[in-house]
């Protein structure tokens, strides 16, 4: 191989090594992933935890009088970051957009060649998500600033076609996009939905969405257990935690096969195999002995089981996950 052939062969692999390293712009915001899935949070910062919610359809929200991005999976918060909308002049519109086009290194046609990274385009007219400079306040041309390193998590796990729900506090928007909570809002919400239920008592909507992976929330401090399906609320029931109301932080993902002695739960069903994904400030590591400490209507966690299958998130919580009915939200900020 001739010399000079050889240098830029090199010189190919060196800057292909190297690439990894070198896409992010010195003037974007790289960002600071933080251990707060709900509070405040600060320029630049962001929380991503993809594991609570593994399959289903992503759902993204972004609020511009927050400067928030909210990101569900199947219903369930998976991901939040700070992010910089459109300046005077250049405000991002609301509404409902879909992801029309992605490109991983993108420039910009109309601001002098601009880097784009990790560029998802919203409208043919100039509004995409991309990384950017965040300075804590509205400063772009129209786009959704992000940090660098959220706006690569979160390009791996969108796909063109996907939803965005933009809240700019003037276009009405479903799923409250300008104050949402850690469980995604239906589309047709009506405040009946969460009126408050009695000891023992249940709702059960299984044909609100007939497909899709499960996943299900119980949270101590509701008192309540959530089912999603497909990214859509199917049932809820009143729970009661015996011995003491601390459960702890935990995530399990529901394997194949059943275990060959009765569900503490279902009656007339068989016990189901768990995995512990995830424990945080757990009492427990095992999902029997969270079972174990857990009533609810038993009608309600046989219709539950019926509809179960491998790959089900049980995500346990003691944290509210439901705010308290108001005239304009009712989703935890």
């Amino acid at each position: 191989m001739r010399i000079p052939t050889l240098l830029a062969v090199l010189a190919t692999t060196l800057l292909t090594t190297l690439s990894p390293a070198m896409d992010r712009p010195a003037a974007h915001t790289k960002g600071i992933p933080v251990n707060k899935p709900v509070g405040e949070l600060q320029p630049g910062e962001y929380w991503w935890n993809p594991a609570l919610s593994p399959n289903g359809p992503l759902m993204i929200l972004v609020s511009v009088p927050k400067q928030v991005m909210h990101v569900y999976r199947n219903g369930i918060l998976i991901g939040r970051s700070t992010v910089s909308t459109g300046a005077k002049g250049h405000s991002t519109p609301g509404g409902v957009f879909t992801i029309l086009e992605k490109k991983a290194t993108h420039r910009s046609k109309t601001y002098n060649n601009a880097p784009m990274p990790n560029m998802q385009r919203l409208t043919w007219s100039g509004i995409a998500m991309h990384s950017g400079n965040l300075p804590g306040f509205p400063a772009s041309h129209g786009c959704v600033r992000l940090p660098y390193d959220f706006s690569k998590l979160l390009f791996a796990a969108t796909e063109k076609g996907g939803t965005v729900v933009i809240g700019d506090g003037k276009v009405p928007t479903p799923y409250l996009a300008d104050n949402p909570g850690q469980l995604l809002a239906p589309k047709d919400f009506t405040p009946k939905m969460l009126a408050q239920l009695g000891t023992g008592q249940y709702e059960w909507q299984p044909e609100r969405s007939a497909a899709g992976p499960i996943t299900i929330v119980v949270s101590s401090a509701d008192k309540m257990i959530y089912v999603y399906r497909g990214g859509n609320p199917i049932g809820r029931a009143v729970v009661e935690v015996t011995g003491w109301t601390a459960l702890g932080e935990h995530v399990f993902t529901m394997l194949d096969g059943a275990l060959d002695q009765p569900s503490k739960l279902a009656p007339g069903h068989k016990a189901r195999r768990w995995l512990s994904v995830k424990t945080g400030d757990a009492m427990f590591a095992d999902a029997d002995s969270v079972a174990s400490r857990l009533r609810f209507n038993p009608e309600f966690a046989a219709k539950v089981d019926d509809v179960l299958t491998p790959g089900t998130t049980v995500i346990v919580t003691e944290r509210e996950v439901v705010r308290k009915l108001s005239n304009e939200s009712f989703f935890e900020n």
